[in-house]
Order: C-alpha cells, then sequence, then structure tokens
C-alpha cells in the first residue's frame, strides 16, 4: 500500500463524538481529526450524544443504541456496531477500544476487517466491577490477545503486563496532553477561592482512585488553602458517604460534585496550587495529563504508572500521612511548586503530544490494511497464572 492512500478507518467501542466523557472519547475526537486532516475517511460509532449530527469534524459519525444498564451497555452498543459494520462498506482498519469489547472482533476479523484492541487499563482490579465482572475481564483480556490483529497499551506498564502474562507484543501509544499556556480565567468566587489559592481533586469515587486517602490526610494537614474535590460515585454510595463525612466536619474541604463545563474545570486545574492524583490501576490518566498540560504540581499517588508520567517530578504518596506531608510541602514552598509546574508542563508537551498519537494510529492502521498481523503467534496465548505488579 502506498504511503499517501486514502483509508477507511472505523472507531468502536465507546460514547464516540463530541468528545464529553473520558479519555477514549477524547482521544478518538483528537486522532479522529487530525486522521481526517491527512486524507483519511474516519468513522466514530457513538452512542448517547447530545448531538444527532452525522458529521462532526470531518468524521463520519453513525448514531446507534445502547441498553442503559452498567453491566452491559457498553457491550450491547459495541454488539450494534459490529452489525452494522459488517453489513455496510469494509474499512481497511478498525481501532476496537476496552478489552471488554474483544468478543466482537472475531466478527470483523470475519468480515475480513483488520482489528487493533485498545486494551486500556487493569479494569478487573476496580472495586466497582463484583467476582463476575472481574472474571469477565480477565477472560475477554486473555480472548483479545488471541483474537486481534493488534493490542494496543498506553503506558510502558501496561505493555509490561501483556508481555509478562501473555508472551504477546502490544503497540505501545500514549495519549496527548491538552496545553493550557494560560488559564481561561473563569470565576471561582463561587466556590470562595482566588486562582493560585487551593488544591485540587478530580476524580470518580471509587477506591483504586484514593480520594479518601487524599481527603483524609488533607483532613490531617496544617494546610490552609482549601481544597476543592470535583466528582461523583457513580456506583459506590457508602465510599462517598464516608468522604462526605470527612468533609462535613473539615470546612476548608469543598465537594463540588461533577464538573463537566470544559472551561470551567480548565480553570480549575490551571489555577490550583497542586493537583492530588490518587488513580492506581490505570496506564496513562488523561486527568494527570490535563493536570500536567496546564502546568499543576502533582501530588500522586506511587505507583510506577504516575512516576513513570511525571518522570518523578511531584509528591507522592501512599497513606494520609504522606498526603498530609506534601500538601504542607507544597504550601510552604512556592518556589517548588512552580519548579514542578514548569517542570511538568514541559514533560507534557514534549512527550504527550496528540500530533505523535495520530502518526501511532495512522502507522498502525496502513499496516493493518497491508496485512501485518500479531494473530497468528498470539492465537494460543495463555495468562501466566503467577501475580504481576508494574515495575
Amino acid at each position: 500500500m502506498r504511503t499517501g492512500d486514502r483509508l477507511t478507518i472505523a472507531m468502536v467501542g465507546t460514547r464516540g463524538v463530541p468528545a464529553a466523557y473520558g479519555g477514549f472519547e477524547t482521544a478518538i475526537e483528537e486522532v479522529g481529526k487530525r486522521l481526517v486532516e491527512r486524507g483519511h475517511d474516519v468513522v466514530v460509532y457513538t452512542r448517547g450524544s447530545a448531538s444527532t449530527a452525522k458529521e462532526y469534524l470531518g468524521m463520519r459519525v453513525v448514531h446507534l443504541p445502547a441498553v442503559p444498564v452498567k453491566q452491559i451497555e457498553t457491550l450491547s452498543h459495541t454488539g450494534l456496531s459490529t452489525l452494522h459494520l459488517m453489513v455496510h462498506r469494509r474499512p481497511d482498519a478498525a481501532f476496537v477500544f476496552n478489552a471488554a469489547n474483544s468478543p466482537f472482533v472475531p466478527f470483523l476479523r470475519l468480515r475480513r476487517v483488520p482489528t487493533a484492541l485498545h486494551m486500556d487499563g487493569l479494569e478487573w482490579r476496580r472495586s466497582k466491577w463484583g467476582p463476575r465482572g472481574r472474571a469477565y475481564y480477565r477472560w475477554a483480556e486473555q480472548f483479545g490477545v488471541r483474537t486481534a490483529d493488534a493490542m494496543i497499551s498506553d503506558a510502558p506498564g501496561i505493555a509490561d503486563y501483556y508481555t509478562h502474562q501473555f508472551s504477546v507484543p502490544t503497540e505501545l501509544i500514549r495519549y496527548g496532553a491538552p496545553i493550557l499556556e494560560t488559564s481561561p480565567g473563569r470565576s471561582l468566587a463561587e466556590y470562595g477561592v482566588q486562582p493560585g489559592g487551593y488544591h485540587l481533586v478530580v476524580a470518580r469515587f471509587e477506591p483504586e482512585n484514593h480520594v479518601r486517602e487524599i481527603v483524609e490526610g488533607y483532613h490531617r494537614s496544617t494546610a490552609e488553602q482549601p481544597l476543592l474535590v470535583v466528582g461523583s460515585a457513580p456506583y459506590s454510595a457508602e465510599y462517598t458517604d464516608r468522604i462526605a463525612a470527612i468533609a462535613a466536619s473539615d470546612p476548608r474541604i469543598r465537594l463540588l460534585g461533577g464538573v463537566y463545563d470544559q472551561e470551567l474545570l480548565d480553570t480549575l486545574y490551571a489555577d490550583a496550587t497542586t493537583y492530588a492524583h490518587g488513580h492506581s490501576v490505570g496506564g496513562t490518566n488523561p486527568s494527570l495529563l490535563r493536570a500536567m498540560g496546564a502546568g499543576t504540581a502533582v501530588i500522586a499517588f506511587d505507583v510506577p504508572f504516575n512516576r513513570e508520567v511525571l518522570d518523578g517530578d511531584g509528591w507522592f504518596f501512599r497513606t494520609p500521612d504522606d498526603v498530609a506531608a506534601a500538601f504542607e510541602a507544597a504550601e510552604a514552598s512556592p518556589a517548588r511548586v512552580a519548579e514542578l509546574s514548569h517542570a511538568v508542563r514541559d514533560h507534557a508537551r514534549l512527550r504527550f503530544r496528540w500530533d505523535d498519537v495520530a502518526d501511532a494510529y495512522e502507522d498502525l492502521a496502513r499496516r493493518l490494511a497491508a496485512g501485518e498481523s500479531v494473530h497468528r503467534r498470539a492465537r494460543r496465548a495463555k495468562r501466566r497464572n503467577e501475580d504481576w505488579e508494574p515495575a
């Protein structure tokens, strides 16, 4: 296939575009529009969008329904998307996001659609899934390894996991970081704070995101700047109640709930003294990249994923006492905060560029369309039983 050939590329398995939800959707929007600018035909399967437009930023948008039940919403939509792909024009390559969608990969390959499966993080470690959900994700990982033409990982630790567990390579393709050279400048008066006068948390209230440890650590600290907590708990009322109880006992802690106004959210990131990041089971986390791109010093849960993304430039914690010490250290040393702010923005600008991400997706699509595949090597892959932890 010649380098300049136009490809038809399908994006399947997410809420689609316009991006209004999470990392996968943002990646599809940022990568898809760049592929269109390079002359490719990009088809995005979308569910639940407020818009019914059939085109967005040059991408063709196919709106299909989903069963609105947590356990099957994604699978039902991906199943319909797969059926639509099979009976309509065959794309040159398909990107399927989320290992849970792996059961549909063989149908695409049956239609002779070369398919890459984005494996995401270690989803089976998330507390929101019960034993059956965790067992399903572990099965789906192995099934995806055995059936896809390529697997995509978004962090070196995730790539290492698949190499260790299945002896199969993945394509390492990171996310990009939005760079904010200046704050959007939205007023934060309703929250009772000024730019540079508060700390920030943005996360779903789930145990693996360590929001409770962050809030508890802040509560123990002598920090004077308020802590703004953005997020909610879609699945765990008990966990939310524990966080709310701590916040109720400390007027410095302010629970904002979900914030879906992107300009306001950008302002919250850009004007914070620090951003506290407790995520522990994913790879390259979009919330962390957003804080870095905004030039906000980071207090991060101490796992290799976070250290690698930050290149070690931040405060790291494991316990509430570690959190307390980090908040106190940040307020005691504005110079250190400024130093870390410059460092993380530089990392974001140099290492997490959407143009580079689009290059990688385009290159993989071309290789898939030309017949490259790991399927022959991986089709009998078996999981190693021993435990794995990122190095």
